[in-house]
């Protein structure tokens, strides 16, 4: 399974991240298409099979707990629950655990108990004598009542028998305790069966009569248990020490161990995290509160789940322990077809398992839930997600719904009225284009690297072709300032990136390597400097990110230590540093990025730079999958074909040379049309050069399929990005690949 750490998950549309989470193999394309299209949605006339009187159905939210490490395995964690905040807290809190190990949980052997209660007993003391003394004979019975459980390795395993003293009119009372392992079913149905099967058999033995024969929900031969240990280093945060958050959270857990009425609140933290994975899981969500709750009271006075302690170390060390019997099989986890979903995401093989992970979801979110209480405070936690539950009843649109839920936050007023005045604000403010912003006037006029996309012409042009390519209202854009520490630091805050350059090291990423390259070249190596990246281009999705970065640094650099750079200068530097990163380049991503300009490209000494003109803006619709493609593979994988059959290559390299040619006339006689259909057919070409992928001839499909007039990859293919010619239907082309799961770009060639 792919690792749960997923950075910036909650910033993609539901579409994008189950795209996402089928990409990284955690959704099958079957669950990814059931969840895309709300197939797998219980319908009302399925629910009228399941209860009674039944008169629709009732939604609530899925989402997903990330983060998780449970004995050294990574769990993506399905919860439906309607309160905010909870599912952010527990990703929150397993994110801090993971980075020191990640939870430790064990459990006992899943046994449920069934109760047999008799009444009317002469000899209470030898009636428990006798079903003791002929215990095999009734866990003979009860398992031929199911031999299908016990050929799984299930059945009874052992009785017992307690005497309850009861001043009641009918005295004393005998109760018979059957042991069943149920495997990974829940088993009520089949425990509660046993119990009426062998009813007859314990009367006959203690010539009592049998009453209730029902199971118990204190299911307390089925203990779970998961600890975690935590650095205090990863607990400071918002001003506080490590050791303040650490005595903060132990203090709240003694309030919790020593008063039932703050226990209460507390244990309801617990099942915050715990009850939303049940009910995902279709398991009983009901019993595993009542479990819990009389686990909770053992002692005669009801206190903690949890404990909290700090350890010889000093590492804060939080452990729990509960009673929790699901299961993973079974008639009622299959009525809800969103149940099996659940459970393949989930990926648990055993109920065993299903509930070591409840047991840890459980301590993660007690553990977010006393952090908050030890630091900020829990209303300031529930601020954000209370802000958008009153932006979505106010009725923002989602093109303004997080703009919409700043100012709700900013205002300190989160009520609907509010809400629905700052919507008015917000759509009578003129918004900028992306365009404007990026391309025409960079934000704080920041040194900046342009984006693009190629209309015709990829890989050929590394073979002496032509392509056209035209910039995108996405750049990198870099600043660079004097640093008191020595050395050049990297800093690229939204990837990640914090680190300095050991100069000549053998380099992980190519990165590093490009830039010691462009330090040499600007006789920079010698100084002290603080370089900082601010990345718009998607990494590695064909739009040319490496290049854009690239000649973004080098404008930095030029400009902090005032060394005059022409724009061909800098294109020459920037293309040195295309060959590091992409092995053999063309010249177009770097021409691209340090001129911003609609062009006809060709290699050469000189290269053939011609600015093309529009009649009209083109729009064109940019399409993204999940996944990235690495231009200096794709590259080298044409390359070896190449070398392989030369003729056969060359021959479609000129084929697309024509196709480019042709285009151009075509764009300035404005006939789209024709552009488009020569972008299929380059499209074509690009399949039989074997660089396209499962995700963009999927994207493409969609597009020609929704009014696209031509469609086809840009960049270096296998993955990365595609683009749609679309002058009359971009929004509707955006809006079907956006509900495919993808993530678009409309944007105009000028």
């Amino acid at each position: 399974m792919a690792n749960s750490r997923i950075s910036g998950f909650y910033k993609h549309s539901i579409q994008e991240r189950l795209r996402l989470l089928n990409q990284l193999g955690f959704l099958s394309k079957e669950d990814f298409k059931a969840l895309l299209d709300r197939s797998a949605v219980l319908k009302a006339e399925d629910a009228d099979k399941i209860i009674e009187n039944v008169i629709g159905t009732f939604a609530l939210p899925m989402g997903l707990g990330l983060n998780f490490l449970i004995n050294e395995k990574d769990y993506i964690i399905p919860m439906v629950v309607e309160e905010p905040s909870i599912i952010a807290a527990v990703s929150s809190a397993a994110k801090i655990v993971r980075e020191s190990g990640g939870f430790l949980s064990t459990s006992s052997e899943m046994i449920l108990i069934g109760q047999i209660q008799v009444v009317d007993v002469k000899n209470t003391s030898r009636a428990q004598l006798a079903i003791l003394q002929n215990k095999d004979e009734i866990i003979s019975l009860a398992n031929n009542l199911h031999p299908k459980m016990v050929a799984r390795g299930g059945g009874v395993r052992d009785v017992e028998v307690r005497i309850i003293n009861s001043a009641g009119s009918r005295g004393d009372m005998i109760i018979v305790h059957l042991m069943v392992d149920t495997r990974d079913a829940m088993g009520a149905n089949l425990v509660n069966s046993m119990c009426e099967g062998v009813a007859p058999l314990v009367e006959k033995i203690t010539g009592g009569k049998v009453f209730l024969r029902i199971l118990s929900n204190l299911a307390d031969r089925s203990m779970v248990r998961s600890q975690c240990k935590i650095p205090l280093d990863l607990l400071s945060n918002n001003g506080y020490s490590g050791q303040d958050v650490c005595d903060g959270i132990i203090l709240a857990y003694e309030f919790a161990a020593a008063d039932p009425y703050r226990a209460a609140t507390h244990n309801k933290g617990i099942l915050n995290g715990i009850d939303p994975v049940v009910i995902a899981t279709g398991n009983d969500w009901r019993a595993i509160e009542a479990a819990a709750h009389a686990y909770a009271a053992r002692g005669g006075r009801y206190t903690s789940l949890t404990r909290w302690q700090q350890d010889e170390q000093g590492n804060l060390i939080g452990s729990i322990e509960l009673p929790i019997r699901v299961g993973i099989v079974g008639g009622p986890l299959e009525s809800n077809p969103m149940v099996p979903i659940a459970l393949r995401l989930l990926g648990v093989t055993s109920a065993r398992e299903l509930a070591e992970v409840l047991a840890a979801v459980g301590l993660a979110q007690n553990m977010s839930a006393l952090k908050a209480l030890a630091t900020e405070g829990i209303q300031r936690g529930h601020m954000s997600l209370h802000a958008r539950s009153v932006a979505m009843a106010a009725g923002a649109d989602a093109d303004i719904f997080e703009t919409v839920v700043e100012k709700l936050i900013d205002s300190s007023e989160i009520k609907i009225w509010k809400a629905k005045e700052i919507i008015k604000q917000v759509k009578a403010t003129p918004v900028r284009k992306p365009r404007e912003e990026l391309l025409q006037a960079p934000p704080g006029d920041l040194p900046t690297g342009f984006g693009k996309i190629i209309l015709l012409g990829e890989h050929a042009v590394v073979y002496g072709s032509h392509a056209i390519a035209a910039p995108i209202p996405l750049a990198m854009q870099a600043k660079a300032t004097p640093s008191e520490r020595p050395g050049v630091h990297l800093i690229i805050s939204r990837w990640g990136v914090e680190e300095q350059l050991q100069m000549g090291a053998e380099h992980k990423y190519s990165i590093f390597k490009s830039l010691e390259l462009i330090l040499e070249r600007m006789s920079l190596t010698d100084r002290n400097v603080k370089i900082e990246v601010f990345p718009q281009v998607p990494r590695a999705m064909g739009l040319g990110g490496s290049a854009a970065l690239a000649v973004a640094i080098i404008r930095a650099l030029a400009g902090q230590f005032h060394i005059g750079l022409s724009d061909e200068q800098i294109s020459k530097l920037a293309y040195e540093s295309e060959t590091i990163v992409h092995g053999t380049a063309s010249g177009i991503d770097n021409t691209l990025a340090t001129y911003g300009r609609f062009l006809l490209f060709r290699k050469g000494e000189p290269p053939l730079i011609k600015p093309l003109e529009v009649k009209e803006p083109i729009r064109i619709v940019i399409g993204m999958t999940w996944t990235e493609s690495l231009t200096a593979k794709m590259v080298a994988k044409v390359r070896t074909s190449w070398e392989t059959n030369k003729t056969l290559y060359n021959h479609i390299f000129n084929e697309i040379d024509q196709l480019t040619l042709q285009a151009v006339q075509a764009i300035e006689k404005n006939d789209l049309v024709q552009l488009g259909e020569l972008m299929n057919i380059n499209q074509g070409l690009l399949n039989a050069l074997q660089v396209s992928s499962k995700d963009l001839e999927d994207l493409i499909d969609i597009a020609r399929s929704n009014g696209a007039l031509g469609a086809k990859l840009t960049g270096g293919g296998g993955g990365g990005a595609m683009i749609a010619l679309c002058p009359e239907h971009a929004e509707k082309v955006a809006s079907a690949m956006k509900k495919a799961g993808y993530k678009t770009l409309i944007t105009e060639i000028h």
